[in-house]
């Protein structure tokens, strides 16, 4: 090995130095002004005296040369002997670089620390704020969704950790969102699965924490890594609450093992089957849903009502000036959405209030008067068999074949038209179903002619599988364009409920006048972000969604009100209240495809006039 001599000691010393970055230099270039300084004045009281007596010594000569090595032209005054004015001009000289070299210094370290501010690797000091982990085509939803629930509040925060390119994720928000009012965006580059990436958005002072599921076949593992990572992190105090959602039913489990008690974890595809299969049942299911988890329309509230003690909660449904009960939440955590008009709500229990926001729920100083004259009492229609047209098939076909076969009575036929090999042979038995199959394109207008579409009462379309959500949408609109074209030639009607997956697509899906869609995405979406804001809304969600229990039925409105007679919406609750059901609001026909909210009214004025027609709906719980 060659021998180490001082000097490459010196030299790898100075390199270290070097390498430190801008202070570092900074000081190198100090140090050469200093020296220079003390050089130039030293040698000008040597060697010129008389120069230095009339410049103040040794001190003012020191003086004037740091004026001159910082600003060159002060030497234009200067006065002396020629090696006087030699050595002011060396000050001069040397100052020119040391300047310049110090201002590209300065510049080249502002442009760095820009340049690392701009990748988003800096430390966010927040607390109470919300943290979404990921970046998808849900974040949009989730960060327009959360700037509207906190506009009544003070300052908030929203900080997003991602594997994205910081300033595109800004741009990419202020495009598709807008303006978020008092709620900041905050965006760091980073991957969710690391520890030390999570740290960069504090997320032991976060208030809630939304996990997004990213594209692609491993969504579900990816958000189990998170949910592992989060587990791992050292937690001092109270844990955030944590929210995400698995797109298979299977992972299910393994999530909400690795995010413990700490996270609430739903099943996407079960959600998106119950809706499909309930909105097949009753179209404008989908629509309802959306109104009830969206922000911008009413929500659900919990808030205790002592004035209520001892009160039925059928007495209950009319005690309120604004807001609508829908259920309690009793002292011990259990919900009950829709409970028998007799049950007497206790000390401790919460109501769950349907509202426009929590601002707005007022109790009645007088009971709102009931058109006893408008109150109809319809008998229970016969359920009959029923023949239902399933065009399309992915992943989701299978579960829904068989939900659809607890809803529908025996002797029901439902016919899979797909371009996929026949899937009858991974069904389950089923009891009250028979199941054909058809090997077409569901796009092809001669062959759904051929399937004889106008014997079906009911048809649901799918988008196909192992095509990217654009192009299966695309389909999906050829498809229901031929669906409703037969039916306007034959004037034979028939509801359509089909799934769309990119919410954009929906309004340009209102030409083919579909009864309802399913866009299942922007639904978890916000039922994520209603679940970061209050975890207890879990309960309400899963007990509207379960086949089980009290869900959300549209009833014919003449099964509660006169058609043509003029009441008002207290008396819809009283008719309703007296068949066990709680009455929500209604939907209107003659504008069932009026975007944005498409014929839907939820909690309207108690004491305004209403008159619904035979074609209007009501929007109940109900056990059936």
């Amino acid at each position: 090995m060659a021998r180490v001599r001082r000097r490459d000691r010196l030299r790898y010393w100075f390199d270290g130095t070097m390498a430190k970055g801008t202070p570092a230099l900074i000081g190198w270039l100090a140090l050469a002004s200093g020296v220079l300084i003390l050089v130039v004045a030293t040698l000008a009281a040597v060697f010129t005296p008389h120069d230095s007596d009339e410049n103040g010594h040794w001190n003012g000569l020191l003086w004037r040369s740091l004026l001159r090595t910082l600003d060159p032209g002060t030497m234009g005054g200067d006065e002396g002997s020629g090696p006087y004015l030699a050595l002011m001009l060396t000050a001069t000289i040397g100052g020119i670089f040391i300047v310049s070299a110090l201002i590209g210094v300065l510049t080249t370290g502002l442009e760095g620390k820009i340049t690392e501010l701009r990748k988003g690797r800096s430390v966010i000091v927040e607390r109470g704020h919300t943290l979404v982990l990921g970046w998808s085509e849900q974040v949009f939803t989730v960060v327009a969704e959360l700037a509207e629930a906190n506009k009544g509040q003070g300052r908030s925060c929203i900080a997003i950790l991602a594997d994205q390119d910081k300033v595109d994720m800004e741009e990419a928000i202020r495009s598709r969102v807008g303006d978020t009012g008092r709620t900041r965006v905050v965006c760091r580059r980073g991957n969710p699965l690391k520890v030390a990436d999570l740290e960069l958005v504090s997320p032991g002072t976060a208030r809630s924490i939304i996990v997004l599921s990213p594209p692609g076949p491993e969504a579900d593992n990816h958000v189990i890594k998170v949910l592992l990572s989060l587990g791992a992190r050292a937690w001092e105090g109270r844990r955030p609450h944590v929210v995400a959602a698995v797109h298979r039913s299977a992972n299910l489990p393994a999530a909400r093992l690795a995010g413990g008690p700490a996270a609430q974890v739903i099943d996407a595809d079960d959600i998106a089957i119950q809706l499909i299969v309930q909105s097949h049942r009753q179209s404008g299911l989908s629509t309802v849903c959306t109104d009830l988890l969206n922000y911008e329309g009413h929500e659900f509230y919990m808030r205790p009502e002592p004035s209520l003690t001892g009160m039925t909660y059928g007495a209950a449904l009319g005690a309120y000036e604004l807001g609508i009960p829908v259920g309690v939440r009793t002292a011990e955590g259990e919900v009950l959405v829709n409970p028998p008009p007799d049950r007497v709500v206790e000390a401790g229990d919460e109501v769950i209030i349907l509202a426009e926001d929590d601002l707005l729920i007022r109790l009645a100083d007088d009971p709102v008067p009931v058109v006893e004259d408008a109150v109809t009492t319809a008998a229970p229609t016969p359920r009959a068999p029923e023949r239902t047209l399933l065009a399309g098939w992915n992943g989701r076909g299978a579960k829904i074949v068989e939900l659809l076969d607890s809803f529908v009575e025996p002797g029901s036929e439902l016919v899979i038209a797909a371009r996929c090999d026949d899937p009858r042979g991974g069904l389950a038995p089923l009891a009250n179903l028979s199941v054909g199959f058809e090997h077409c394109d569901p796009t092809d207008r001669t062959r759904l002619e051929e399937l004889d579409v106008l014997s079906f009462r009911r048809v649901i379309v799918l988008g196909d599988a192992g095509l990217d959500p654009q192009h299966a949408d695309a389909r999906t609109l050829v498809t229901l364009l031929h669906l409703r074209d037969i039916e306007r030639v034959a004037g034979d009607p028939y509801s359509i409920v089909s799934e769309i997956n990119d919410d954009a697509n929906r309004e340009v899906a209102q030409v083919t006048k579909a009864d309802d869609f399913v866009v299942s995405d922007k639904l978890i979406s916000l039922m994520l972000t209603q679940l970061s804001e209050n975890r207890h809304l879990h309960d309400v969600f899963t007990d509207l969604l379960d086949p089980e229990g009290s869900e959300l039925y549209l009833k014919p409105a003449s099964d509660y009100l006169r058609p043509g007679a003029t009441a008002n919406f207290a008396t819809v609750i009283e008719a309703a209240r007296r068949r066990s059901e709680t009455a929500l609001g209604y939907r209107l026909h003659d504008r069932f495809h009026e975007p944005p909210d498409y014929g839907v009214v939820l909690n309207p004025d108690k004491r305004a006039p209403l008159e619904l027609s035979a074609e209007d709906t009501v929007i109940v719980l109900a056990e059936d």
